[in-house]
């Protein structure tokens, strides 16, 4: 039996950077954050390399940002929102600075910038070289610990959205203990906020923690809200192909420093210019698909252009490398495309709100249309911190509600067997290079599994990918049709929405707790 807590201040369902950035300008709100694991474990932040994009440098300026966004969203990013993020740019990192976040400075003290790919300057703030994502949110969970306002579940797994009679959010079911046999804690509150990552975990291959199944969305689609365009997914074109899984991650920054992707024989894959390497990430990614595919291989080369600077410029992959017994300054790295991101999901405004009152939605798990069909390098670190702030403000100002609840339960979860099958088929037939026969076979796969489990989430989320994925009948961004190659004269969002039935409202709110 489930017991009841009244909250009266902002519940937030996620504690990687858009998460922890929303509950810090919650404040001085009570506001409750609830995450699976400890801070700084399972979350796609900490392990982020490069860094946070934002016009930094004497030569940038936000409209310079916007339209590179712009130009690697394929047509697909909302104007509006890409002002507003990069907008903020300057005025989060030194937030992010202010907080403790040790990032890399210039002589003259300035934040030193680098170039990754699809940018036309370089604008992206670094940490260590490539420990950007683990300091920041290091410093931020410092913050939080700190906070008066801040209270922090961590054990805690989101198993359900609460709804009114009048569709409105109105809390979330919290299992907290052991996955699947703990108790369940259903937390009212006035505003739910989800920051629950991405869904990197449904694939094989993937550089993202491997919990990161796309639950958030998963439910946010079962409470009827909006889902924006979920068959774009990000692969990372350089994921350190070393047999661990997750892949470790060689970080976009190496090939902005003059590594060079090379096959088997050492011909450059994307050929000799020197910034053929630093297309979009999409391309790149193809590219890197297609040697492995037909028997090249694909290896990113560091000797030359890097080499006996790699362990202080680029510690983690170093140690990453080194540790799988590989020594990137004297051999090429073994790379493969990856699940890296999913620019899809919940749709949101920049200050987190949904189609659904009550409900907000930040970071990996929203689709607020800054990323379009193919997100620009670090412009997710940059996307989280922002909008995590807008988002933090909003919800504080949520005010609680009265009248009855609709009824909700639990979903099954996959078993270990199903969940691998499942990844499997994600990542050969929704992977980097999708046709309509692979996409159909993958929706069977997911049909008989759901059989077993049916309403698990993980399967939900998928099959919202894989069915927009086959619906999609063109090539744009981060989704390639082998069969369609062409992009669509128009580009056109995906806008999904569960068909709800009417549900009898349960006891009122005003239970005691």
């Amino acid at each position: 039996m489930s017991r009841t807590v009244h909250h009266d201040g902002p519940l937030i369902i996620g504690g990687g950077l858009a998460g922890l950035s929303a509950a810090l300008e919650a404040g001085p709100r009570k506001t409750l954050v609830v995450t699976p694991a400890p801070l700084l474990q399972a979350c796609s932040s900490a392990w982020a390399q490069g860094g946070v994009a934002a016009a930094l440098s004497a030569g940038d300026a936000p409209a310079l940002h916007a339209a590179d966004t712009a130009a690697a969203g394929a047509g697909l990013v909302e104007t509006g929102a890409t002002e507003v993020l990069t907008g903020d740019g300057r005025a989060t990192v030194e937030w992010l600075a202010s907080l403790g976040a040790p990032f890399d400075r210039d002589a003259a003290g300035g934040f030193a910038v680098s170039l990754e790919a699809a940018h036309s300057r370089a604008r992206v703030a670094r940490v260590g070289g490539d420990g950007a994502g683990r300091a920041i949110l290091s410093a931020l969970i410092a913050a939080v610990r700190a906070a008066p306002h801040i209270e922090v579940w961590e054990d805690g797994r989101l198993r359900g959205l609460i709804r009114d009679a009048s569709g409105r959010v109105r809390g979330a079911l919290i299992e907290r203990g052991v996955p699947g046999s703990g108790r369940i804690v259903e937390v009212l509150a006035p505003a739910v906020v989800l920051a629950t990552g991405g869904a990197g975990g449904l694939f094989a291959r993937t550089t993202t923690p491997v919990a990161l199944l796309g639950e958030g969305m998963a439910l946010a689609y079962g409470a009827g809200a909006e889902i924006l365009d979920p068959e774009f997914v990000q692969f990372h074109p350089t994921a350190i192909d070393v047999g661990l899984d997750p892949m470790p991650l060689a970080t976009e920054a190496l090939r902005g420093e003059g590594a060079r992707l090379v096959d088997g024989g050492g011909r450059y894959l994307l050929g000799e210019a020197a910034d053929a390497d630093l297309q979009p990430r999409d391309v790149v990614a193809r590219a890197v698909h297609a040697a492995r595919a037909d028997g090249r291989g694909a290896f990113l080369d560091c000797r030359t252009a890097i080499g006996d600077r790699l362990p202080e410029e680029f510690p983690a992959v170093f140690a990453a490398c080194m540790r799988a017994g590989l020594d990137p300054r004297e051999t090429p790295i073994p790379v493969a495309a990856a699940a890296h991101y999913h620019m899809g999901g919940i749709a949101a405004g920049p200050d987190g709100r949904t189609s659904l009152p009550g409900l907000f939605a930040v970071g990996e798990c929203a689709a607020t249309g800054v990323h379009g069909a193919n997100r620009l390098a670090s412009n997710s670190l940059l996307e989280a911190a922002a909008f995590g702030r807008r988002t933090g403000r909003a919800a504080a100002l949520e005010a609680s509600g009265a009248g009855a609840i609709l009824p909700v339960g639990t979903v099954p979860d996959l078993s270990p067997e199903a969940l691998q099958t499942l990844r499997e088929t994600m990542s050969r037939d929704v992977g980097v290079v999708r046709d309509g026969a692979g996409l159909a076979g993958a929706l069977e796969v997911m049909a008989r599994l759901e059989a077993a489990a049916p309403g698990a989430l993980p399967l939900v989320a998928a099959r919202l990918i894989a069915e927009a994925a086959l619906a999609r009948r063109e090539s744009r961004g981060g989704h390639f049709r082998s069969d369609c190659p062409a992009a669509a004269p128009v580009a056109e969002h995906t806008r999904l929405r569960a068909q709800l039935q009417a549900a009898k409202p349960s006891a009122p709110v005003e239970r005691a707790a």
